[in-house]
């Protein structure tokens, strides 16, 4: 019988014995179907199938290969040996004939791809590692949930496995899609977008009323045709008004027809004909719930939107249609169903236009041959895996979109840091330049914590990598180092005769009133 799935936030851990992933035998292995499990638990399965879903194993359990990246995210770092690769290394022996047996059977470009590949999915997981911990994330560059979310399903995927592959193609494509629509966001004016977006809903002739009032009237319309009953327009439209004037005196027929409107967009009503009278219309079997006819109102105003050539997130869908952030999981269930294999391409298009409006400051036009690739990945679960060649150009393009979408939101909450470091800097008359050497001008331009660039960054100097970029607050050389070693000195405000003015003392705390009546006293 199968067991329940486990959380994707748990992805460190084995889902079967609950154990964090780490040195052997709880290696993390991945099988075809997407789940992850340690390898003791694998070696004590009744059958050779996944616990989950119950999908078959294909091959011998240990023939399995490590999944070395989220290996590496549990924090498990191998030894050096020469003969094998550097996710290799670590691993027991009978982990490296597992390996040995996939890698034997492959061509001398078909090992260079795979490899590829496993640098590549280890290079993604230092983001997840960054993003997915608040106290290592950088203000500003954190990953959104949902690219968090697509990021470990692509790390679950096993690569060895031809099914696995096409997963990993798959979510791959799903992460580059992601990746677009999240830097359109970014490009869009949020004070304009709820004008834009009713802008758009009116010129198709429909109308939104607000949240409340946009309820009452999707109820009294089911009221009116829940039992089957066929009216025509202008007798359902009369009801809702009469309903509605006691609690919405601003409603309207010309208003109420316009949200008729929109039903009607959305398919909502089975209309008859008549000769020399009105048609009659009559609500459809399936619409005469309240959920079901008011996920097909949202469903058509998101469609009106995304025509119009506007992207939203859930969480202002949510605040849009219902005044609050609860339903967002439900805005982002109709978002995936209006996805299209073409949506892809167009957003990328419209991404490109948002940039040449803008000026594209950040170079992102540079991802352009890499987004391509990804759009044209055939997103069917029925599609042909990719060859090893594919899979591993699939896998660069996505490293590059990703680090380009990092790289670009690390330089827009610097932009915002250093505009808040303008507002709230020292003003440069009030520096006693008597107790520092450092000037003014920098103590102005640089962030006002004490151990700003007063240490080595860990990642820099270990893996000569660092995914916070320049949004690093660690130092990455020694003249980064020497540049802000006045740091040390602890900037400290007091007050004399009613007039504030800054000094700089080295190691200075206060700790209580003595320490200030010296200081004021300095």
């Amino acid at each position: 019988m199968p067991i329940q799935a486990p959380q994707w936030t748990d992805y460190l851990n084995c889902p079967v014995c609950c154990r964090e992933f780490g040195a052997p035998p709880r290696s993390p292995i991945s099988l075809g179907c997407g789940h992850t499990l340690c390898r003791q638990c694998l070696k004590h399965l009744h059958r050779k199938q996944c616990p989950f879903d119950q999908a078959a194993i294909q091959v011998e359990l240990e023939e399995l290969v490590v999944n070395t990246a989220l290996l590496q995210l549990a924090g498990y770092t191998p030894p050096a040996q020469p003969y094998h690769p550097p996710s290799i290394q670590a691993l027991p022996d009978s982990d490296k004939q597992a390996y040995d047996s996939i890698v034997k059977l492959l061509l001398d470009s078909d090992k260079q791809a795979y490899d590829s590949i496993v640098k590549c999915m280890e290079h993604l997981s230092v983001y997840l590692k960054y993003c997915g911990n608040v106290n290592n994330s950088v203000a500003g560059s954190r990953l959104s949930r949902p690219m968090l979310r697509k990021l470990v399903v692509l790390l679950q995927c096993a690569i060895t496995d031809e099914e696995g592959r096409g997963r990993a193609a798959r979510a791959a494509r799903s992460l580059g899609e992601r990746t677009v629509t999240e830097l359109i966001l970014q490009h869009q004016n949020p004070q304009q977008l709820s004008a834009n977006l009713w802008a758009a809903v009116r010129a198709r002739g429909c109308q939104f009323l607000g949240p409340a009032m946009q309820e009452e009237v999707l109820k009294l319309v089911l009221l009116a045709l829940e039992d089957g009953s066929a009216l025509s327009r202008k007798v359902l439209v009369m009801f809702v008004v009469q309903r509605l004037e006691p609690h919405f005196p601003q409603a309207s027929k010309t208003s109420i027809g316009h949200v008729v409107q929109l039903l009607y967009r959305a398919s909502c009503f089975k209309v008859s004909k008549r000769e020399c009278d009105s048609s009659l219309m009559q609500l459809k079997e399936e619409f005469r719930t309240y959920e079901t006819l008011r996920r097909e109102h949202d469903a058509q105003i998101v469609q009106i939107a995304t025509e119009a050539g506007l992207r939203i997130a859930p969480d202002q869908w949510s605040a849009l249609l219902y005044g609050d952030t609860a339903h967002k999981s439900h805005m982002q269930s109709i978002i995936d169903k209006l996805q299209t294999p073409q949506s892809f391409a167009q957003s990328v298009q419209e991404l490109f236009i948002a940039l040449q409006r803008t000026g594209d400051p950040s170079q992102l036009i540079v991802m352009s041959l890499h987004l391509d690739r990804l759009a044209n990945i055939d997103a069917s679960p029925d599609a042909k895996s990719p060859t090893w060649q594919q899979l591993s150009e699939i896998m660069t393009s996505l490293k590059e979109v990703l680090a380009g979408l990092v790289q670009y939101l690390q330089q827009q909450a610097t932009g915002r840091d250093s505009n808040h470091n303008q507002k709230h800097s020292i003003p440069d008359r009030c520096l006693d330049n008597t107790t520092s050497q450092v000037s003014p001008q920098t103590a102005a331009s640089t962030p006002t914590h004490t151990k700003y660039k007063v240490s080595m960054c860990r990642d820099a100097a270990t893996r000569s990598f660092c995914p916070r970029g320049a949004s690093c607050t660690f130092a990455h050389s020694e003249e980064e180092l020497e540049r802000y070693s006045w740091r040390r000195y602890i900037l400290m405000a007091c007050t004399m005769d009613g007039i504030y003015s800054w000094r700089l003392k080295k190691d200075f705390k206060v700790t209580s009133e003595t320490n200030i009546s010296e200081l004021k006293s300095n």
